[in-house]
């Protein structure tokens, strides 16, 4: 079994992954920007979830 865990907190991915702040990071969840999951009243990021979707970047259109 690996060492590394395989859920963060909301505001360590956005620091993390993105230098966020903690309300940013919480933002961005709320948009699906992140992806989450609830356990409880806890929100949590799957870390192969964010390491997939940063694999491969959506390409956002021009506003």
């Amino acid at each position: 079994m690996t060492d590394k865990a395989l859920t963060i907190s909301v505001p360590e991915a956005g620091q993390r992954y993105f230098g966020l702040s903690r309300n940013a990071a919480y933002a961005a969840a709320e948009r699906g920007e992140i992806p989450t999951i609830k356990i409880g009243r806890l929100l949590k990021v799957p870390v192969k979830a964010l390491e997939q979707m940063l694999d491969s970047p959506r390409k956002t259109e021009a506003a």
